[in-house]
C-alpha cells in the first residue's frame, strides 16, 4: 500500500472504475490503482470530485488537507461506531497524571535516547570532541528524565537535550554549501531547518493517519497541549522518530548531495521553502525511507518504519485499554 502526495496546484482528482486519475493539466494525467491507496495527501488547491470522496470513505482510504507548505487543516475518514468507546476511555483518561506521567516519559526518553544513537553512530568515524561532549550532556539529561515525577519538569529537560542535540547534529554536516546551529521552525530560516520542518510535517501526518486508521482520536494528547484544538496525540507519537526516520534523511540528503543550495526559495514571510522539483527529491527519499527495514520487538521478521510506527500506535492503544506500559521505539547504533 502507497501513499499518495498532491502538491502541483489546480490538480484534479477523480474516479474512473478502479482507478483513482490524477490530472495535472490538460494534457498531462496519471492512473493509480484504488486498491493500491491507503492515503492521501492533499497540499494546497487541490481539487477531488464526490465519487473519489466516496471511494475513499468506502474504501477506509484516508485524506489529508494540508496548507501549500505542509500544514494540517483537516481530514476525511469514515468512523466506525466501536471507535466511540475507545474516545470515551481517551476522555477519562486525558488529564490524567497516574496516566499521563508513564506514557510522557516513554516518550521523552525515546525522543532523547534516539537522538543520542544517532550523534553517536555518525560520529564514530570523525570523533568531534564537541559532538562527545553533547553526548554526556544528554546522558546527564536521561538520568533526569527518568526519575522526575512532574510532566513540566519532562518538558524542561527534553528541552535542555534538544539545545545540546541540534547544534551537534549541525557539526555532522561536511557540505560546505549548508550551514546550521540550531533549530527554527516558523518560518525556517536556513535550507536545513527547511528540510526538517518538512520532513517532520510528513513524518507528523503518517503518524496522524494511523493513529484515525486504529479508532483513536488524535486530539487527546498527553506530552503536548494547548488552548487550540489540534492533533496533539501525533505530535506525542511521532517524537521518537523524529531522529531515526526525518534528521538522518536530512542529513544524507545534504552531504550525499541530493540537494543543493539552489533547491529552496525566499518566502514573503522571511521564511526559506524547498521548490516544487526539489519537493519531489525529498519525497521520493522520505518514502524509501518510511519502507527501509528495521528490527522492532514485536516481530520476528524485520519490519519497515511505516510498520513500526503502526506498532507503536498499536502499543499506545494497548496502553490505554489494559494498562501494558507504553515502551518507546528505540533505534540500536
Amino acid at each position: 500500500m502507497a501513499t499518495l502526495y498532491l502538491m502541483e496546484q489546480q490538480t484534479w482528482l477523480h474516479k474512473e472504475n478502479q482507478r483513482f486519475v490524477v490530472q495535472i493539466n490538460k494534457k498531462e494525467k496519471r492512473e493509480i490503482l484504488i486498491r493500491e491507496i491507503n492515503q492521501i495527501l492533499l497540499f494546497g488547491n487541490i481539487q477531488i470530485t464526490t465519487p473519489a470522496i466516496n471511494t475513499c470513505l468506502q474504501e477506509q482510504i484516508i485524506v489529508l488537507f494540508l496548507s501549500q507548505s505542509g500544514q494540517y487543516n483537516g481530514h476525511l475518514w469514515s468512523l466506525e461506531a466501536n471507535h466511540l468507546n475507545l474516545e470515551i476511555t481517551q476522555i477519562q483518561k486525558h488529564r490524567e497524571l497516574a496516566f499521563q506521567l508513564p506514557v510522557c516519559r516513554g516518550i521523552v526518553l525515546g525522543k532523547i535516547l534516539n537522538c543520542r544513537q544517532l550523534l553517536l553512530r555518525l560520529n564514530r568515524k570523525r570523533k568531534l570532541k564537541e559532538i562527545e561532549e553533547a553526548i554526556i550532556g544528554i546522558d546527564a539529561d536521561l538520568k533526569k528524565a527518568e526519575i522526575v515525577e512532574d510532566i513540566d519538569q519532562l518538558r524542561g529537560y527534553e528541552g535542555v537535550s534538544a539545545s545540546r542535540y541540534f547544534p551537534a547534529l549541525g557539526k555532522l554536516i561536511v557540505n560546505p554549501d549548508f550551514q546550521f546551529s540550531q533549530r527554527h521552525r516558523q518560518p525556517p530560516t536556513d535550507p536545513v531547518n527547511s528540510l526538517l520542518s518538512f520532513g517532520y510535517t510528513l513524518l507528523f501526518n503518517n503518524v496522524l493517519s494511523l493513529i484515525i486508521a486504529e479508532g483513536l482520536s488524535p486530539y487527546f494528547g498527553n506530552f503536548h497541549y494547548g488552548e487550540r484544538k489540534k492533533p496533539y496525540l501525533a505530535f506525542d507519537l511521532m517524537e521518537e522518530f523524529r531522529s531515526p526516520i526525518v534528521d538522518s534523511l536530512v542529513l544524507r540528503l545534504v552531504n550525499t548531495p541530493l540537494v543543493s543550495s539552489e533547491d529552496f526559495e525566499q518566502a514573503d514571510n522571511d521564511g526559506v521553502y524547498l521548490s516544487n522539483s526539489a519537493r519531489k527529491t525529498f519525497l521520493t527519499n522520505f518514502e524509501n525511507r518510511l519502507n527501509q527495514t528495521i528490527s522492532h520487538p514485536d516481530q520476528r521478521s524485520p519490519v519497515t518504519y511505516r510498520q513500526v510506527i503502526h506498532l507503536q500506535v498499536r502499543r499506545y492503544k494497548q496502553y490505554l485499554l489494559s494498562g501494558t506500559p507504553y515502551q518507546p521505539f528505540v533505534r540500536s547504533t
